[in-house]
């Protein structure tokens, strides 16, 4: 890509689809246990090697028998009782039962199970204290209330594949099928921080024309959200020798380096010309609203990615453009934004030349469509109002205003 070239703002489809081409997965992978799999990326395909249930057994506490028998025994003899963890040692026979709790494995002969609600028990009482007899009182249909061996995971069926990132559930899926670890990438890590000199730590004093650092700790939540190892270097001035021995440090210790500020064309924007001198620009500005000034690029040994410093535009473009790429080094599947369609209750502007992701406020109106509401705030510079809306407004570049009443895609928040 030649300078002119760069200089050109991309747009978000071609941006991503030049910065997902220029990035693999190369971390090594280990076998993890389970406790410690949340979060992490699966390396290779999971496949099961029993059934789930393992065998057919009873969802309801209640009466295991012989659907041949329905509508022909009034009344059943109770040969026995199984609970879960057990097994009936006989077969059940024409016109017997056999007592049965949630979970315990169906005796050999049986294949439906009645509610205990549904039936009446009479007689002496044997050992253990199972009823002698059972009547029906409702009339259950064959093969009710019984789970089948397999029917939710089957041997032999792939269960996950390889570059899925494992959640709470995914680890109680594993723990079914007997599995004490599994194989999965090794976080990635990824350098983090913020240039400028009107930066301060929450909690210091502000001086006249300083302002709190705040891009730092959501961007850090974000990264650390999704199981990435986080290397935070803090606050850097708007100094060229300090910011270079950054980009060094960052270099070194990560896979990744996010840096958040500098990449406009201020005075103390150096975050560009510094990229070009210690590693190579892939592309620089993207035709999009909020977030036009993103950089993209490599180090000598980590993909570099320049946030704008204004908080939405850092949000919008980390969400946009950095997580894909981040995905894919991780080795997890790459995933896009659902997006959904919603009529606007207010006019919106477009943007001439740029893609524009407005905040706003979606809800169902009294007829059940879905409706989105522009937030009276679309500064770049205000993280306030994305705590009152939940999600981006993706507004097409034109020249003429959507009109209330019009439908609009959204984006829903997914922070």
């Amino acid at each position: 890509m030649t300078q002119s070239d760069a200089a050109k703002p991309m747009s978000l489809e071609a941006a991503k689809s030049a910065m997902l081409s220029a990035v693999d997965c190369r971390l090594p992978t280990s076998s993890v246990a389970l406790h410690n799999l949340p979060g992490r990326v699966l390396a290779t395909d999971i496949v099961a090697t029993s059934d789930s249930p393992p065998a057919d057994n009873s969802a309801m506490d209640g009466y295991a028998l012989r659907a041949c028998d329905l509508g022909v025994v009034d009344e059943f003899e109770v040969a026995g009782r199984v609970m879960a963890g057990d097994a009936f040692k006989g077969v059940v026979g024409a016109g017997q039962a056999v007592r049965i709790m949630t979970g315990a494995p169906l005796p050999a002969g049986a294949d439906t199970v009645v509610m205990q609600e549904n039936v009446e028990v009479s007689g002496e009482y044997l050992h253990g204290g199972k009823p002698c007899r059972m009547r029906l009182l409702e009339q259950p249909k064959p093969g009710a209330n019984v789970r089948k061996a397999g029917e939710d995971m089957a041997r032999g069926e792939t269960v996950y594949t390889a570059g899925r990132r494992l959640n709470p559930v995914d680890i109680g899926i594993l723990a079914t099928l007997g599995m004490a670890e599994a194989e999965v990438r090794a976080p990635l890590r990824v350098a983090l921080f913020a240039s400028g000199d009107e930066l301060r730590a929450p909690g210091e004093r502000l001086e006249p024309g300083e302002i709190y650092d705040s891009n730092r700790y959501f961007l850090r939540a974000l990264l650390s959200r999704h199981g990435y190892e986080v290397v935070d270097l803090g606050v850097v001035a708007d100094d060229p020798a300090l910011l270079r021995e950054a980009y060094s440090e960052a270099d070194s210790r990560a896979d990744a380096v996010i840096t958040c500020g500098g990449a406009s064309v201020g005075e103390a924007d150096y975050a560009r010309d510094l990229l070009a001198a210690t590693g190579e620009v892939g592309f620089w500005k993207v035709a999009i609203k909020p977030g036009k000034p993103f950089i993209f690029g490599h180090l000598s040994n980590s993909v570099f990615f320049g946030l704008p410093g204004n908080p939405v535009s850092a949000l919008v473009t980390f969400q946009q453009l950095v997580a894909p790429c981040l995905q894919k080094m991780q080795g997890a599947v790459v995933t896009r934004p659902l997006l959904l369609t919603a009529v606007t209750t207010l006019d919106i502007k477009r943007n001439r030349s740029r893609l524009d992701f407005q905040r706003g406020l979606f809800a169902t109106d009294e007829q059940g469509r879905l409706c989105v509401t522009p937030d009276r705030q679309q500064s770049s510079g205000a993280l306030g109002p994305l705590s009152r809306c939940n999600c981006f407004i993706r507004v097409a570049p034109g020249s003429e205003a959507i009109r209330s009443g019009e439908a609009v895609d959204i984006e829903l928040f997914d922070f």
